[in-house]
């Protein structure tokens, strides 16, 4: 059967979509990244937002009318079979912790086709699994995702991961050692640290994130590292330590640290385990030691209960502290949250809102950018550019895209910014 994977969601649905990528190249079946003429389509899926949500079920229901096996992996089947099936009743389900059942349940899937049965096939596994170590087709041969935990100790109001991933699961620090190092012989270079909160990972087993981060910097091979996302309430305990880490030449000075909200009053409504107090205090300590660090954040406009003066202590504070980029989410209630029982806002309030930090996030991005026109410095080739050129990276995780054609993914070069566009730097070689 042809069988093409369309991936939704984070870093680490991206790095199970490569693993399930390798289990179907390694079969009897072919994979295509063409889903008009795929037999199967897999679609490994996101439910954070409500706008991913509706987008995924409207093709869960597309490709069942149009005659196609459609496996649903990722997320959703752990906390939405009744969507998922209220879509299309014969999709099958396969469970976050079940990739390495992929190739049985294709193979039944196959069975099912052929002898024009419709009918849903479940796959779960309850027990935690990993991915760490395994066979993947990489989107880009230079990049490895590493996973190190998955889930979460922490309930916010309006987080339906938890639901969908359980309580915290951090792996083992030898086998992630490992699964970089096989990813370094496989010739990556860039190495993406993540989890649904890189910051919580080990304190389920008496570990810690900078103790990972030493062990992994102490690799004696020329590589960098991304830290993925940590909220402010998991690394307080650890924040200096995570700031001594951060020294080593290894780490990108980027730090994503999600707020929702600068308005202490929303953050208890929230069930969010810091004050925006908490978070001023560590970006103080990035800053004070990292003269351009990159900071991203997160922020959900229109949480129930936000009022204006909520808002205004939200744009206020992104005005001040100028978030190099900032996601922004029009909060949605998610099926099962605690939020889900609270009144929510009017929409047209919602919108308004969410258009209004768009711009100030715009006005905030041109004006930083322009700063780093001149700029000359050594940068790290991550990947080709999407239309010419190479994308490469800063110390800081800047995008810089260099339109020379003859450069090496994974090697470095010294450069000098002459352009900046909302997206991204323009630059030359130098050296």
């Amino acid at each position: 059967m042809k069988i093409t994977i369309l991936n939704f969601g984070c870093s680490s649905n991206q790095a199970s979509a490569e693993v399930m990528a390798s289990v179907v190249n390694e079969s009897e079946h072919d994979l295509i990244d063409n889903p008009n003429i795929a037999d199967v389509i897999i679609l490994n899926t996101c439910t954070v937002k409500a706008t991913t949500e509706k987008k995924i079920l409207h093709k869960i229901r597309q490709f069942g009318c149009d005659g196609k096996q459609v496996i649903v992996t990722g997320c959703m089947p752990q906390v939405q079979k009744n969507d998922i099936f209220a879509a299309n009743r014969n999709a099958h389900l396969l469970g976050i912790n079940a990739i390495d059942e992929l190739t049985q349940l294709i193979d039944k899937v196959k069975i099912y086709q052929d002898n024009k049965k419709d009918k849903s096939i479940e796959v779960f596994n309850n027990s935690s699994t990993t991915i760490l170590n395994t066979n993947r087709i990489r989107y880009n041969s230079n990049i490895h995702i590493c996973p190190i935990s998955q889930g979460c100790n922490y309930e916010c109001a309006y987080c339906i991961v938890r639901n969908a991933r359980g309580s915290l699961k951090s792996s083992d620090p030898e086998m992630i050692l490992d699964d970089i190092k096989k990813a370094l012989n496989d010739g990556c270079r860039e190495i993406w640290i993540t989890s649904q909160d890189t910051g919580q990972y080990g304190d389920d087993i008496g570990y810690s994130l900078p103790a990972l981060l030493e062990e992994i910097c102490s690799i004696p091979i020329d590589f960098k590292v991304r830290v993925g996302m940590m909220n402010p309430f998991s690394i307080k305990e650890h924040q200096d330590k995570l700031v001594e880490v951060f020294h080593n030449d290894k780490i990108y000075k980027l730090i994503h640290l999600p707020i929702q909200s600068a308005s202490n009053r929303i953050l208890a409504s929230m069930n969010r385990k810091n004050t925006i107090e908490d978070v001023n205090e560590i970006l103080s300590a990035f800053k004070s030691n990292f003269k351009d660090l990159t900071f991203f954040t997160d922020v959900i406009v229109g949480f129930p209960g936000e009022n204006d003066k909520d808002f205004e202590i939200t744009v206020n504070w992104i005005k001040q502290h100028m978030p190099d980029k900032v996601n922004i989410s029009r909060y949605t209630p998610r099926p099962g949250t605690q939020a889900s029982s609270f009144r929510n806002l009017d929409s047209r309030t919602i919108v308004d809102r969410s258009k209004h930090l768009h711009q100030v996030c715009e006005d905030i991005k041109m004006e930083s950018k322009e700063k780093m026109i001149g700029w000359k410095g050594e940068v790290f080739v991550s990947m080709p550019a999407k239309i010419n050129g190479f994308m490469a990276r800063t110390p800081s995780y800047k995008p810089v895209i260099i339109k020379q054609a003859k450069l090496i993914p994974g090697n470095k070069y010294v450069v000098e910014i002459s352009d900046a566009v909302p997206g991204y730097f323009i630059a030359e070689v130098i050296q």
